[in-house]
């Protein structure tokens, strides 16, 4: 690891100024992709922050506490904004015109201003001003059912399907995306990115291939949920785990040879009703051996092998070393701002 972030320049969107109004979760995390692509991000604050101090989400921004619901703070916030390209929020519906700075009233003041509005249900429908989290905005949209274990209720993969997948990373998109018909129509727009309706997009690749019987998101039959033999994690003789992936057969049948397994799963990788069983002689396999051992018989193959890090792990990993992609900053780890951008020559 070195002590310092791999350089990206020049930066995309260097000169774009953006008002964040502070919140947790995806609203922040978009604020920190923005700014990784070089805007200059001002975070509005209020005494004391929000509770949830994060200097990974947190960094590559200018933090001023105001009171909102005083004169000068307002005034000073509007001044800000009247300066700016882009505005992110993450409350409820209504609390910002409430507040005096919902997007009508800021358009009269800045035309061009990119308005971000992040909230997990949306800005209207029966559930828009319910308090929710991730959980529960992958549940309703139909990506937790098909996760986890067929004898036991879904569990939650992190906050990583809702908040980022479905929700910061389609309001960057969304952002993005306003700023470019800017400079067709020198107008702004209101940009409403929904967990839900990210989440939703996001299903429609599994929606798409339901009908031809391609995929199911039956949890006994998912082929990308750990139900297949060849898609799934392994325990390792040391307690350690691994990762393999070999969907397409000649993968298969490079991590089927390396490992010495019978090569009657071949055959019948897709068979449903052989997942069990071998799912079993694979286990057994793999238990025979450590993760060490493992990586160096099957890491850089075509066995679509990888053992399963920690975080800390993950950072000391040789390809993630040689991409530069962790940097330790103050004692705390961050990840590489992404995507990296260089000239096209």
């Amino acid at each position: 690891m070195t002590d310092t972030a791999p350089e990206q320049s020049p930066l995309p969107l260097a000169g774009i100024k953006i008002v964040e109004f502070a919140g947790i979760g995806p609203g922040p995390h978009a604020a920190m992709m923005l700014a990784d692509m070089g805007a200059t991000v001002v975070r509005i604050d209020r005494a004391g922050g929000n509770g949830w101090p994060n200097p990974v989400a947190d960094r590559g921004r200018t933090v001023i506490e105001l009171d909102l619901r005083d004169a000068e703070g307002k005034q000073r916030c509007l001044s800000l904004i009247d300066s700016a390209d882009i505005v992110i929020e993450g409350y409820r519906p209504g609390v910002m015109e409430r507040l005096g700075f919902g997007p009508d009233a800021l358009a009269v003041r800045n035309p061009g201003l990119i308005y971000g509005r992040m909230t997990g249900w949306g800005q209207d429908g029966p559930l828009a001003k319910a308090a929710g989290h991730d959980i529960n905005y992958i549940a309703l949209t139909g990506a937790l059912a098909a996760l986890g274990d067929d004898e036991a209720p879904p569990r939650p993969p992190l906050n990583l399907v809702g908040d980022f997948g479905g929700g910061s990373t389609f309001l960057v998109m969304g952002i993005l995306a306003a700023l470019f018909d800017r400079t067709r129509s020198g107008k702004g727009r209101v940009v409403d990115a929904a967990i839900v309706d990210g989440v939703a997009a996001s299903m429609t690749f599994f929606a798409g291939l339901l009908p031809s019987g391609a995929i199911s998101l039956d949890r006994r039959k998912n082929l990308l949920g750990g139900a297949a033999p060849f898609y799934r994690c392994y325990r390792c003789a040391d307690g350690r785990d691994i990762s393999i992936g070999p969907i397409e057969p000649q993968f298969y049948r490079e991590l089927i040879t390396r490992i010495g397994a019978p090569v009657a799963l071949l055959d019948r990788q897709n068979d449903m009703a052989c997942w069990e069983a071998d799912s079993g002689i694979l286990a057994g396999i793999f238990a025979a051996k450590t993760q060490d051992e493992w990586c160096a018989l099957l890491e850089g193959s075509d066995a679509c092998f990888a053992p399963v890090l920690t975080l800390v792990e993950a950072a000391a990993h040789p390809h993630n070393v040689a991409r530069a992609q962790y940097a330790t900053r103050d004692g705390v780890l961050h990840a590489a701002p992404a995507p990296r951008f260089t000239p096209l020559t």
